[in-house]
């Protein structure tokens, strides 16, 4: 078939060019033009060809065998999932993709330390993505949120601790959740009773709330949701509690002073 004929038929349909035998590079520049993705068929595509690509859809650097670092930039800033495409992306790179969305860091390859902290820090979830995360990754998700304990395959009890404190509901992620953590994490947040008030029985609770309310350094979150707590109250059957009397009982001066003050709101 003529030359002509060819360039008119790539002009309508350029991924044709795989089916010509040797293109000309008249008939290959124009259909990278036409379609930056037809680079797949090309072989030893010239570098005039790839930038004219790369141009055209930056998703053609999957097809680039040495792409330059200012190619794998432009990628990036057209999207941080096309990072997936890149081979051998430099650590500018994959920073530039993770600042996008945390989730980026799944097309990292043993990414660093300080590459999965900025990934959690800018989605807390990216941490299923990370195969062998640091201490300090996970704790950075957690402290985000709690929900992070959910990817942490074997969490240690300092980070179930952390979750918990975040949020009770944290409790739900535990796996393996035995007494002795169940009043561990009581000590941590008194509101996980909600979720643990069938299994303590009120003999075990009011031990937790002497040693935690006795505490001189107590914190002041935990007094107040104590007498908040609408789970525990001498009403209730089931935790019969007077709080205002078991604190002027047990608790420490701070816990009296708080425990004051939140009264004096509620009238």
């Amino acid at each position: 078939m003529e030359e002509a004929k060819l360039i008119e038929i790539l002009k309508i349909n350029p991924a044709s060019i795989k089916t010509i035998h040797q293109p000309t590079d008249e008939m290959k520049l124009l259909a990278i033009r036409k379609d930056g993705l037809v680079l797949e068929y090309i072989d030893n595509p010239t570098k005039e060809m790839e930038e004219l690509a790369m141009a055209n859809n930056t998703r053609t650097i999957k097809f680039i065998n040495n792409p330059t670092e200012d190619m794998m930039i432009k990628a990036v800033k057209d999207g941080w999932s096309i990072l997936q495409y890149i081979k051998n992306p430099t650590d500018q790179v994959i920073r530039l993709a993770i600042n996008q969305a945390g989730w980026a860091i799944q097309y990292a390859k043993a990414p660093s330390e300080e590459l999965q902290l900025l990934a959690v820090k800018k989605n807390y979830d990216a941490l299923k993505y990370i195969k062998e995360p640091y201490e300090s990754v996970q704790e950075e998700a957690v402290k985000i949120s709690y929900e992070a304990l959910r990817y942490i395959a074997s969490p240690t009890l300092k980070l179930e601790l952390m979750a918990i404190k975040n949020n009770e509901a944290a409790v739900k992620f535990i796996n393996h959740l035995d007494k002795p953590k169940m009043l561990a994490f009581l000590k941590a947040n008194i509101l996980v009773i909600k979720y643990i008030i069938r299994e303590i029985t009120l003999d075990e609770l009011e031990e937790v709330l002497k040693e935690a309310l006795s505490k001189e350094d107590i914190e002041e979150k935990y007094v107040r949701d104590f007498l908040n707590c609408s789970t525990i109250d001498r009403h209730n059957h089931i935790m019969p509690i007077d709080k205002m009397i078991f604190i002027y009982k047990y608790g420490s001066k701070k816990a009296k002073k708080i425990a004051v003050d939140e009264k004096l709101k509620m009238i």
